[in-house]
């Protein structure tokens, strides 16, 4: 079986996360965060109205109609 190449572990994620409080200090942080959630949010709803293939897009159904 191959090994996972980027599997993090408890204390691979601990030392992420004490870097990430290091450098951008601890008000800065959950600001990041919620950008970093907010464009993710943003890029799966843009895969979703570009899939042609899902049947609740209706912009995919409004323009095979024309």
């Amino acid at each position: 079986m191959f090994p996972v190449a980027f599997a993090l572990g408890p204390m691979e994620l601990a030392l992420v996360f004490g870097l990430a409080l290091l450098l951008f200090g601890g008000s800065r942080l959950p600001t990041l965060m919620r950008s970093l959630g907010q464009s993710v949010t943003e890029f799966k709803k843009g895969i979703r109205e570009d899939d042609p293939a899902d049947p609740n897009n209706l912009e995919a159904k409004k323009s095979d109609t024309k």
